[in-house]
């Protein structure tokens, strides 16, 4: 099994989510994503967050007609903040023994792992898919392959090359790191936020099943 995790707030959940999950699974050919919702993340304000279960609804409503994709509340059930070392532990003991298993995340938020709980471990322990989108601070997928070897030089570590098909990243004693660029919208789940505040339809940007549910419990007023 090939088996993708995705986690993050999820605050909502909005289509460039479903598209970027949708292009991974198809072009990395895997069997299921898993979607994890954090519970208390430890880089964001709880103030400005809707609840678990809030969250996890709207995810289950976003993904009812998906297939290959599910949602995993392992974070929310785990007390404290949310940390993804502790959830790569879990899924690599209850998964089926030989499962392939790769992190997916954000370019942005990538570039801010070295900030993360035992990112080190996390590197050594799980292949990475870095998803990068065409945005005005990426335009393309070779400013963001730029973008991601400057921080393997300044940060992370210099001994990150290119695999000889030049298909993933790799450093000696580090998994894989794939590099994907989707064109999946540009979408912010804080834009979507200040729209709801202001009274502003966001029916192009989530669901519209996610857009009812929002609107039905008066979320982000």
């Amino acid at each position: 099994m090939r088996i993708g995790l995705f986690g993050g707030t999820f605050n909502p959940i909005h289509n460039g989510h479903l598209w970027a999950a949708l292009e991974v699974k198809n072009g990395f050919n895997l069997d299921q994503i898993y979607l994890i919702p954090a519970a208390v993340p430890p880089h964001k304000t709880p103030g400005m967050v809707a609840s678990a279960d809030d969250r996890l609804q709207m995810i289950n409503l976003a993904i009812a007609d998906l297939s290959g994709i599910t949602v995993a509340d392992v974070e929310l059930r785990r007390p404290g903040p949310s940390y993804t070392i502790d959830t790569v532990r879990y899924f690599k003991h209850t998964l089926e023994k030989g499962s392939r298993i790769f992190l997916m995340m954000g370019l942005d938020a990538f570039l801010e792992i070295h900030t993360w709980k035992s990112y080190k471990e996390l590197l050594e322990q799980i292949a990475f898919i870095v998803i990068a989108r065409s945005t005005e601070a990426h335009p393309d997928a070779q400013q963001g392959r730029k973008s991601l070897e400057d921080y393997f030089k300044s940060t992370l570590s210099a001994d990150y090359e290119l695999s000889a098909a030049d298909d993933y990243y790799i450093a000696k004693g580090k998994q894989p790191l794939y590099f994907c660029d989707v064109s999946a919208p540009d979408i912010s789940s804080t834009v979507i936020r200040e729209k709801v505040k202001e009274q502003q339809t966001i029916e192009i940007w989530v669901p519209p099943q996610v857009a009812e549910y929002i609107q039905f419990k008066g979320l982000y007023t």
